[in-house]
């Protein structure tokens, strides 16, 4: 195991040289989206997002049916991994748990820009606020599958959502 990435007592932001010796690093911090200095977590679900629009006309619903689950355990070992590395379970800049669940969102939602930047909205919004049961699974559940849980509570949040609305207002199209 390799040396936590600290200064004195402070957790220091990892950086692309932090990175680049270990694929679960890569993984854990979105391809490097994880790196921004500023919000991150937004930064790795906009990563997310374009990802998705790439990759979605090669892969189809079969394929994200098959992606998704094996992108959720990828992370569980990469960001339980880059955790430790890290010296903090749940470091910011770990994104990962980010672009799975917000691949998830984009799966399910309709396919329109309107749609999707919705979800955006409303995915960044619980992933934030962290409404129960999302901070007490984030406290109680630990490691790299406790990282990847809670985010994927504020997909359902989203989904649950958009779905209350599309029944309660149609879809708007």
């Amino acid at each position: 195991m390799s040396e936590p990435l600290k200064r004195g007592s402070l957790i220091a932001r990892p950086t692309f040289n932090f990175m680049k010796p270990r694929l679960s690093r890569w993984v854990a911090l979105g391809a490097g989206s994880g790196l921004s200095p500023v919000s991150p977590g937004t930064v790795g679900t906009l990563w997310a997002w374009v990802a998705f629009l790439l990759l979605d006309p090669w892969l189809g619903a079969a394929g994200w049916a098959m992606v998704l689950p094996l992108a959720f355990a990828l992370g569980v070992w990469a960001c339980e991994r880059t955790g430790q590395d890290l010296g903090v379970p749940d470091h910011g800049a770990m994104v990962w748990d980010e672009v799975v669940a917000f691949w998830l969102v984009l799966w399910i939602v309709p396919d329109t820009a309107a749609s999707q930047w919705v979800a955006f909205l409303l995915f960044r919004f619980f992933d934030i606020v962290k409404p129960v049961p999302i901070r007490t699974l984030e406290r109680s559940v630990r490691g790299g599958l406790g990282v990847m849980l809670d985010d994927l509570l504020a997909a359902g949040y989203t989904l649950l959502v958009i779905a209350l609305w599309t029944r309660l207002f149609g879809s708007g199209s």
